[in-house]
């Protein structure tokens, strides 16, 4: 159900590109959550945004990054309400354990920590960049990403050749956690005796970084694949890239923010991180860092009773929870519930509920935002859909939607649809991309 409507047929395929080929600038330099957050950091600056920490009653762009991983803007007059896009700028990817070095038989080798939910037999023998921030016992942070540019080496997780590997056993029994050790070099640094290569390592990265082994334990260094966005099919109608899962909704978001124009209500974004581990932590969805930033807000508007303030605020806004969902896909059609699932090039995808098997965790939008959503996006000549993860009793899963709604917020999920989701190279395709964007432009106006 849904408008039925095939972007490509109503949206020039100039401006389609003209907005992919400006994402693909983003997801290529957003290999991590902090990276994502610079990003849109610069951006909200350069719009003229102000700081919560310089706001003074009188502008109406406000931001705040939290510790560097969430970010929270708005823009107008919130005595009306908010209406608000949320996406997580977090990903799947696999993590350097805090004591990750050792050397095995003449090769240096680092352990790793899986993030998220991933298959991992997917990342076996793929090129690895290594990208993130050590904190040295100073308090100096340093940045780090190898394997970035096309001139430097990359790192990968070594899988077993087939001839030594034939038993038949389940991917989860081939496919072990402690096996997924990155190979990091096996020259030995001269004149030493023990684990010399570990320390010609060791020796490279001080060197470069002015890194020491015990710095490790104070950094987030993330393994994320060293692949460039593409465009992908004959017809380039797909991009394929790491991160889509969902640093595509923060970039339509944050885009949305900086071209729409407030009317009754002020609009905003909310950028969390930790939505792949449950939404856990101090920069998740859980987390009370936009509450207090609201709670600024009013106190400087004069509200000495911020907490009855905030609830106010909050009922009077609308929180549209912006994730991605499946995407059909005609090779796996079991899985799917052709009614209930978004298809390529037919826009923006509404999920009405999230959850599992009974909607067992589920947010679930109330019929009146739904209603009011599709009048919107209806009157705008904006393509939708609806979309389900999966069948009944087969998929599921969840988004930041319901801590939001605990809060009190009128939520609902929508967004583009992925094939491959959680996969190294996710695809989207690039009309819905684009259709998704002006989505959440109209109803940010609108709501």
């Amino acid at each position: 159900m849904g408008t039925n409507e095939l972007v490509w047929k109503k949206r020039t395929r100039e401006e389609i590109e003209k907005f992919s080929d400006s994402y693909k600038q983003f997801i290529d330099y957003a290999k991590t959550e902090r990276l994502a957050i610079q990003y849109f950091e610069k951006l909200l600056i350069e719009d003229g945004y102000v700081h919560i920490d310089n706001y003074t009653g009188k502008e109406k762009k406000v931001f705040y990054v939290n510790r560097g991983k969430s970010l929270i803007a708005v823009n107008g007059d919130i005595s009306n309400g908010i209406n608000f896009v949320s996406a997580h700028v977090d990903a799947p990817r696999i993590d350097l354990r805090p004591c990750p070095l050792y050397e095995d038989s003449g090769i240096a080798l680092a352990k790793t920590h899986y993030y998220g939910g991933v298959k991992k037999y997917q990342w076996f023998s793929l090129p690895l960049a290594l990208v993130g921030v050590l904190v040295k016992e100073s308090g100096e942070k340093i940045d780090v990403c190898i394997g970035c540019n096309d001139d430097e080496p990359v790192l990968v997780l070594p899988d077993l050749l087939p001839h030594l590997d034939k038993e038949d056993k389940k991917v989860s029994e081939h496919f072990k956690a402690d096996k997924m050790n990155v190979v990091l070099g096996s020259i030995p640094l001269e004149g030493e005796e023990k684990e010399p290569v570990k320390k010609y390592i060791l020796k490279i990265l001080k060197d470069k970084y002015n890194i020491d082994e015990e710095d490790f334990i104070s950094a987030d260094l993330e393994l994320v694949p060293a692949l460039k966005p593409r465009d992908v099919g004959i017809d380039s109608s797909f991009i394929g890239a790491y991160g889509h899962d969902d640093r595509i909704c923060a970039y339509q978001g944050v885009k949305a923010l900086l071209n729409a124009q407030p009317n009754a209500k002020a609009v905003g974004v909310i950028l969390f991180d930790r939505e792949e581990i449950g939404s856990e932590g101090d920069s998740g969805a859980q987390a009370r860092f936009y509450r207090a930033f609201l709670r600024k807000l009013l106190l400087v508007n004069g509200h000495s009773d911020t907490e009855s303030a905030l609830d106010e605020l909050i009922n009077k806004s609308t929180m549209l929870s912006a994730d991605v969902t499946t995407l059909f896909d005609p090779s796996f059609s079991e899985v799917h519930d052709k009614l209930n699932v978004a298809k390529a090039g037919y826009g923006v995808a509404l999920v009405k509920y999230t959850g599992r098997g009974g909607k067992g965790g589920a947010s679930e939008a109330h019929a009146e935002l739904v209603g009011k959503v599709r009048n919107i996006l209806n009157k705008n000549g904006i393509s939708w859909q609806v979309s389900l993860l999966g069948k009944v009793d087969v998929g599921g899963g969840g988004t930041v939607a319901k801590f939001l709604a605990q809060e009190g917020f009128d939520t609902i999920d929508l967004g583009p649809g992925l094939m491959s989701m959680h996969a190294p190279f996710e695809l989207v395709s690039k009309a819905d991309l684009y259709e998704t964007y002006l989505a959440f432009k109209v109803l940010m106006e609108e709501l």
